[in-house]
């Protein structure tokens, strides 16, 4: 009995490492937290560094409906946002900071949202965060864009952010149409961390902190 469930480890383990011997070309050289180096050869160091790639990931979610914003919160835009006045709106140096509004209303808000949500939480381990950021058109205090986001766990506050620079980057290059952008990243915005915040978008736009955030 005891080596069938062993076999069937094992065989449950080498499901695993043929699954993620794809995402393994993406990895970056060097040394794996269990001390061999990757060397895309199929090796069982470069299936172990596979699997612990995915085990550490930020966004393989345990519960999808824990990641995502409440089914009211849908996102919202600013209608005077448009594909053709992008470059004088959202991609003008300074626009999403200008745009946002001041603490004085958004800490007031967020204090209601946490008393209704999430009494006897601290306030500091939630981002009042917008679903369609304002840096791609969001309206800045509609309710149906906002909500409150978990800054620590899977996908949490600090991933979003990330994907919400790089499509900032991505749309005022003209790379991905803005409503496109604000489809995505509404619609389940985790699917849309994986399609745009790719490591080689990351360092082609150089996100390197929370400060340059275009939220």
């Amino acid at each position: 009995m005891r080596a069938r469930a062993i076999l069937g480890g094992a065989a449950i383990l080498g499901g695993i490492v043929l699954w993620q011997r794809p995402s393994l070309d993406h990895d970056i050289a060097g040394s794996n937290p269990f001390g061999c180096a990757s060397t895309n050869d199929g090796s069982v160091c470069d299936a172990v560094a596979g699997i612990s790639k995915v085990i550490h990931s930020p966004l393989i979610p345990a519960s999808l409906a824990a990641l995502l914003p409440p089914p009211e919160t849908l996102g919202a835009v600013d209608p005077a946002i448009t594909l053709a006045n992008i470059d004088e709106t959202i991609c003008r140096p300074g626009y999403a900071r200008s745009a946002r509004p001041a603490y004085s209303i958004t800490g007031l808000l967020k204090r209601r949202m946490m008393d209704a949500q999430h009494p006897g939480e601290r306030m500091v381990d939630y981002e009042l965060d917008h679903l369609i950021p304002i840096s791609i058109g969001g309206a800045p205090l509609d309710m149906h864009d906002l909500w409150l986001q978990p800054r620590q766990g899977q996908a949490h506050a600090g991933d979003k952010n990330v994907l919400a620079y790089v499509l900032w980057r991505l749309v005022c290059t003209h790379h991905v149409p803005l409503q496109t952008a604000q489809r995505d990243i509404s619609h389940d915005w985790t699917q849309a961390y994986q399609l745009y915040a790719t490591p080689e978008n990351i360092a082609k736009y150089h996100f390197r902190h929370p400060e340059q955030k275009r939220e």
